[in-house]
């Protein structure tokens, strides 16, 4: 998930009161939990399917209500917490999963499920950006804060992911009992931000903060354009793993347990995860030709696997793809953080964010149309190999910007 446009931002005030020497964990734990909640339903989803009778491009489309809400939910309501407090908006950003949550666990049609992917998407909005500012308000160094919120939302994902299959394979009522659990886990990361500390001072300008702010500043685009690809490659495959991915591990690869549709998911993310703990002190520019080659490779040697039916093929090939993937986010967004000055950074992590969620389901929902109209095998091959072209070019255009950076350093030298 890419990192909110406030996690970049200094604290909006001084707080309160000091904070609790466990303030800093428990927030990161609400982080965690917010992200595995939003990758629970995936394992889920042949679940569904196979219960309502729905088709892939269905499948696939909320997926994408999911992502259009936490996007619209990070564009307006990503300041609200400098100016109102951090604590009320996750007050609210927790009150509105736990309405998600109970669709999720009472839902019978797609109608409901699609209501309760929305709500949850502006819930995980709300929560990710507010959260993490918090992490920086209680760490102004930004030291452990920078990690955590860049580690902390893969692995989210990785956890919900798993637990969920591990909780549809094993546990009883299969479509219940995860849901119930993690409104369960809500009641005390409720009761956690009613004491903690509030670290922001409220000041003006609640509902100016709500307009979203978006833009490619002129002496920027050199820098932006080039890592489009890689960003659009990234995300795409994030989405590909995360909506159609169960599907494909039972369909194409013959795993039919559900824990397998959890394990899809969580190779792609853990290792992620991994990635962009392992190198996180490495600048950005030297990452993002070797990410996005690593993503493209990745990508190929998994569909390889699924071409020729060996799962430990295209196991190998997503732990590349993750590695790639963790080390593509850190490459890209770490462009965007070091390129923004502190007075447009705002307006270009939008930017980038909208990018990102619109590489993310757009081709979710085209994978998915493909799906019903030429069958999951053949739309799988044309979606990932789309990405591994995507990501060769973002390779090509990185190590050609790279040259032209050199010549045009050495050119006054000659």
């Amino acid at each position: 998930m890419p990192v909110p446009s406030s996690a970049a931002a200094p604290p909006a005030g001084a707080p309160h009161r000091a904070p609790w020497k466990g303030a800093f964990p428990g927030v990161a734990a609400i982080l965690v939990l917010f992200l595995a909640a939003s990758s629970a339903p995936s394992p889920l989803y042949v679940v569904y399917q196979r219960q309502w009778h729905f088709t892939a491009w269905v499948l696939t489309v909320v997926f994408a209500l999911y992502v259009f809400g936490l996007l619209g939910s990070l564009l307006v309501v990503g300041a609200l917490s400098d100016h109102l407090g951090r604590r009320p908006v996750l007050a609210a950003a927790i009150a509105l999963e736990v309405v998600a949550l109970a669709l999720f666990l009472v839902a019978g049609n797609v109608l409901v499920l699609s209501v309760a992917r929305v709500l949850q998407g502006i819930a995980t909005g709300a929560a990710t950006t507010t959260l993490s500012a918090t992490l920086v308000d209680l760490e102004p160094s930004r030291g452990r804060a920078g990690v955590v919120t860049s580690v902390a939302p893969l692995t989210g994902l990785a956890l919900g992911a798993l637990g969920s299959g591990v909780l549809v394979e094993f546990g009883p009522s299969p479509t219940r009992l995860v849901y119930a659990l993690l409104l369960g886990a809500m009641v005390p990361a409720a009761v956690f931000v009613a004491l903690m500390p509030e670290t922001s001072l409220r000041r003006p300008g609640a509902v100016a903060s709500l307009r979203p702010r978006i833009a490619m500043p002129a002496h920027l685009r050199a820098d932006i354009v080039p890592v489009v690809p890689a960003m659009i490659a990234t995300w795409a495959l994030a989405g590909m793993y995360l909506s159609l991915g169960p599907s494909v591990a039972a369909e194409l690869l013959g795993l039919h347990s559900h824990l397998a549709g959890g394990v899809v998911v969580t190779l792609l993310a853990g290792t992620g995860a991994l990635a962009i703990s392992l190198l996180r002190s490495r600048p950005a520019s030297s990452l993002l030709a070797p990410s996005s080659a690593m993503l493209g490779l990745g990508t190929l040697t998994s569909l390889a696997g699924v071409a020729e039916d060996l799962v430990w093929l295209s196991a190998v090939g997503t732990v590349f793809a993750g590695l790639g993937f963790g080390a593509s986010v850190l490459a890209t967004f770490g462009t965007f953080a070091r390129i923004a000055g502190p007075h447009e950074r705002s307006a270009v992590f939008a930017l980038a964010n909208i990018i990102s969620y619109l590489g993310n389901s757009v081709p979710a929902v085209l994978g998915g149309i493909a799906v019903t109209a030429l069958g999951l095998r053949t739309a799988t091959v044309i979606y990932a190999l789309a990405i591994a072209v995507v990501g060769f070019s973002a390779f090509a255009l990185s190590l050609n910007q790279g040259r032209t950076k050199r010549q045009a350093v050495m050119a006054p030298c000659s």
